[in-house]
């Protein structure tokens, strides 16, 4: 089971939330991201880690058609932590 996990954030861009969908792979990264974001308010800063190479391509095209804003990409050895500030 996926889940979204509250964190602490101090610093400006710093993760409220983090998404781990590691170890899954499509569809399953892009419908936990949506889930994730319809329970999330405006200004919070989501973490998504995965390691399905699509979601390189997908979430960004998600965040713009939802409009939502992608500050990061991150690729470390095939894990891809992508950074997201949700908009109302």
């Amino acid at each position: 089971m996926v889940e979204v996990s509250r964190v602490s954030a101090d610093a400006q861009n710093e993760p409220t939330h983090r998404l781990n969908v590691i170890g899954f792979h499509c569809p399953i990264p892009i419908a936990e991201l949506k889930k994730a974001l319809q329970n999330m308010k405006g200004g919070d800063i989501l973490e998504v880690l995965s390691d399905d190479p699509e979601t390189c391509h997908d979430i960004p095209l998600l965040l713009m058609r939802l409009n939502h804003n992608l500050i990061s990409i991150e690729d470390n050895a095939g894990e891809h932590k992508f950074i997201i500030e949700v908009k109302q």
